[in-house]
């Protein structure tokens, strides 16, 4: 999966929050409704905790499945947040940017594609790798 267009964070005078239900939605068999709005959710805030850290890139490909990530997706950046094993990162690998889980253990570290038809990259000198940031968040569209 590779990353095809990289956005920027930007401050707006205003913002747009809608409201946030306080009940859960069954993923399964259906629940009575709670008609009750816990707050009103503003997705900047939620999405971006450090604005200017923070970067969107549109996604490519299919080696992120796994953990949700389609092709299409825009991915939340956080360049503030240290990474850490687990983590879904942006690397730059050799120049190209790409979107893997990061592994690391006992002095080795892998990017992981979280779909099988593709291989672990381990991380040696023979590659120039950047990590670029840790995906906070992946914005998926169904329509």
């Amino acid at each position: 999966m590779q990353v095809i267009q990289r956005y920027t964070a930007k401050q707006h005078a205003s913002q747009v929050t809608v409201p946030l239900l306080s009940s859960h939605v069954a993923a399964g068999f259906p629940s009575p409704a709670d008609d009750y709005v816990e707050a009103d959710l503003n997705l900047h805030d939620f999405a971006v905790k450090h604005p200017a850290a923070t970067f969107f890139v549109r996604a490519k490909g299919e080696s992120m499945v796994e953990v949700g990530i389609q092709s299409g997706d825009i991915l939340v950046v956080d360049r503030a947040l240290t990474p850490q094993n687990g983590d879904v990162v942006i690397a730059a690998l050799d120049g190209e940017l790409t979107v893997k889980q990061l592994q690391l253990a006992k002095n080795k570290a892998w990017l992981i594609p979280r779909n099988p038809q593709f291989k672990p990259i381990e991380i040696t000198e023979h590659f120039d790798c950047v990590i670029w940031g840790v995906v906070a968040h992946s914005l998926h569209s169904f329509r």
